[in-house]
């Protein structure tokens, strides 16, 4: 059975789709991948205008999604492009696998909790840096995992 576990914040701002021009691909096999992808979404989120420390935090939670990829799921995507509303700019990522998906999401979203022997702060931090967070997960399913950040 596939889980679908959102943050407890307001419902998201309709969006209007980015041209093909803004959003980046990026396959996720390795650690020069992981790399790319932290790279990739500096680059996008400066573009969309976000200050220095918020490109640290964006970087960050694609680090950390693209780590989870590798180690859970050997392989997968990550998806960034930038996004507006009427009032605002920001970053969606998208990371994606066809891995062996979260047995538990209530759990694997407990700051401390980790099956692969880490400080387990990877989902919750990823949850808390960013704006919008939202997993679907289903086990022999793979994991769906999309954030926001919106420019303050």
């Amino acid at each position: 059975m596939s889980k679908n576990i959102q943050s407890p914040k307001p419902a998201p701002i309709p969006i209007t789709p980015p041209s093909t021009a803004d959003g980046v691909r990026i396959p996720i096999s390795g650690d020069t991948d992981i790399v790319k992808a932290r790279q990739e979404g500096r680059k996008v989120a400066a573009e969309a205008g976000f200050a220095f420390t918020e490109l640290a935090l964006i970087a960050t939670a694609i680090s950390e999604l693209a780590r989870n990829i590798v180690r859970y799921a050997r392989s997968g995507e990550i998806a960034i492009r930038s996004i507006t509303n009427s009032t605002r700019r920001g970053i969606q990522i998208v990371a994606q696998d066809q891995g062996p998906g979260i047995r538990d999401l209530e759990q694997a979203l407990q700051v401390g909790f980790s099956t692969s022997g880490g400080l387990g702060l990877g989902l919750p931090g990823v949850r808390r840096l960013m704006d919008e967070f939202d997993i679907q997960s289903g086990v022999g399913q793979g994991t769906t995992v999309s954030i926001t950040k919106w420019r303050n």
